[in-house]
């Protein structure tokens, strides 16, 4: 990063302003169902922009990056918690165990699917495969809280794992969980199971088979599965 942070973060701004599209911008309010602002700003200008921001202004600070995501995170515009989360993805391989407590509180803050969805599988697991001791202070916890989006966190962040799952701790993740009455819970159920399928199928099907799951959650979980 070639200069302050303030000015980084308004010319970060300034360009976003210059992409915005009203029409577009309802679309996405509703999409979201009114709980964020928009600037209307389409998922593939929005990566096409950062990415040329990074490339002009580089990649914050160490000292700075958590600064710059919660600046970011506070703003009204959905389209900012998004920029945050990309530039974390950028980052990612420079962060610390040391870091996982801050990006975690993004969790249960202006939480929705479209935040958490990247933040667990993409972020958060990855650093819980590097640093795996991390685990169990964590993700123990977040399944066992009160909050869905932790609940769904501790699910889905071994999304990406594939053959290195830890299919015991998946399985009890999901019977934790198998009760919940939250939508978000159950798809974070399905979701994680249909996609561990695609390495295990004979596990999932047994799992599924032994284990009385939601409707949305087994269905889910079967979709790509004979």
């Amino acid at each position: 990063m070639n200069v302050p942070l303030d000015v980084y973060i308004q010319k970060l701004v300034d360009v976003f302003e210059e992409h915005t599209d009203r029409e577009y911008a309802e679309w996405s309010r509703n999409y979201l169902r009114n709980q964020f602002a928009s600037l209307g700003v389409r998922t593939p200008i929005r990566r096409k922009v950062t990415l040329q921001f990074l490339k002009e202004y580089g990649l914050p600070l160490e000292g700075e990056r958590k600064e710059l995501i919660f600046v970011l995170w506070n703003l009204p515009e959905r389209e900012y918690q998004q920029a945050a989360l990309d530039i974390l993805v950028k980052v990612k391989k420079d962060l610390t165990p040391n870091d996982v407590t801050w990006i975690s509180e993004l969790i249960i803050k202006k939480s929705w699917w479209d935040t958490v969805d990247v933040l667990a599988p993409h972020i958060i697991g990855y650093m819980f495969q590097k640093y795996p001791k991390l685990i169990g202070p964590f993700a123990e916890q977040w399944i066992e809280d009160d909050n869905i989006w932790l609940q769904r966190s501790a699910i889905l962040f071994q999304l990406k794992y594939k053959d290195q799952t830890d299919e015991s701790r998946l399985f009890a993740y999901i019977l934790r969980r198998a009760d919940s009455e939250e939508f978000f819970v159950q798809k974070a159920i399905g979701w994680a199971l249909r996609e561990y399928a695609k390495t295990r199928p004979a596990p999932v099907k047994q799992f599924v088979k032994e284990h009385s799951l939601k409707p949305l959650s087994k269905r889910e979980a079967l979709k790509h599965l004979s």
